[in-house]
């Protein structure tokens, strides 16, 4: 392999970004074949700390940190 050789998206920050997109869709398809789709909008809209809000920001957080594992890396020399 080359020096200049560099797995592009192949890291830690892809890695926890996947993880977190997996049990945040896990999470928000269960709850759609239990309650519903109005029941579950009404949960993610309503004032309440709930278990589909924490998905949609583990959905955030996820996404933030496979864009993070996609930026430009610089090898130090």
């Amino acid at each position: 392999m080359s020096h200049e050789y560099y797995r592009r998206g192949r890291n830690w920050y892809t890695a926890i970004g996947s993880l977190f997109l997996i049990m945040a869709g896990i999470v928000l398809v269960r709850q759609l074949v239990l309650w519903g789709p109005e029941f579950v909008e009404d949960f993610i809209v309503n004032s309440e700390f709930t278990n589909e809000k924490i998905s949609i920001g583990m959905i955030i957080f996820g996404v933030f940190m496979i864009l993070l594992g996609f930026r430009k890396h610089e090898s130090q020399r």
